[in-house]
């Protein structure tokens, strides 16, 4: 087998693995296959929750790389999980407000407006991870904490707040627009209104537990390129 074909076979054959949370799930499924579809190297990425991804990157599981929320990025950095110096930014995420399909739908495109529709719920949807934690301390912020505490269901990992709001099991849900688009059942009102946006970084960086960082850095220089901004924007993100 002379050089060239060798070089060809060893990345046909190679494999990067990387787990993420929900968020980007679909966004990364189309990077990976653009990517094989460019370098011949399959990216095989597990999708979870992002607090159990966490989790599983601080195990020591043997990820190549590892996309979440820049503050869980930054905890596995302090813990020596991925590396430093590979920190790499993807995109930026907006939380979305959504009512089941058919249901009345309330103004929330002022944060006056927003602020009443919230008192007005009978159930509240937020999900795990930086957005939920967000979206609490604006309900503090506005004073209401304790008043809808009792209406507040925070979906379990993994499990999208859409779904919930779609079955009828909440009423009002809140959750990144990248997670609610595509939903069945569900109508998007608006992203958060000015003056309350919710906007995660969403972060890749390579795990120190990669036997092959050269591969994976290479990839990621891949995913943040500005040439796959319009793939991005198609599931409602922006590129970082």
């Amino acid at each position: 087998m002379d050089t060239l074909n060798r070089t060809k076979h060893t990345q046909e054959s190679m494999r990067l693995a990387g787990i993420s949370s929900m968020a980007t799930r679909k966004l990364l499924l189309e990077l990976a296959q653009a990517y094989r579809e460019t370098s011949g190297i399959e990216v095989l990425i597990e999708s979870v929750g992002g607090v159990d991804a966490l989790r599983r990157v601080q195990s020591g599981e043997p990820f190549d790389f590892v996309v979440l929320a820049a503050d869980a990025i930054a905890v596995l950095i302090a813990g020596g999980q991925v590396a430093a110096d590979s920190r790499t930014d993807l995109v930026l995420s907006r939380v979305a407000i959504g009512v089941r399909t058919g249901c009345e739908r309330p103004d929330v495109n002022s944060e006056a407006a927003l602020r009443h529709a919230v008192l007005a719920a009978r159930t509240l949807g937020y999900s795990t991870g930086p957005s939920g934690t967000a979206l609490l301390k604006l309900f503090e912020r506005w004073g209401i904490g304790d008043t809808v505490r009792d209406r507040l269901v925070q979906a379990p990992p993994g499990v999208p707040v859409g779904q919930l709001v779609a079955s009828g099991e909440i009423e009002l849900g809140f959750q990144q627009y990248s997670e609610m688009m595509d939903v069945p059942g569900l109508a998007i009102l608006a992203s958060m209104p000015p003056g309350t946006e919710i906007i995660s970084t969403f972060t890749a960086a390579i795990c120190t537990a990669s036997k092959q960082p050269a591969a994976a850095r290479a990839l990621l220089d891949f995913m943040s390129s500005s040439e796959r901004a319009e793939i991005k924007r198609r599931h409602g993100m922006e590129a970082a």
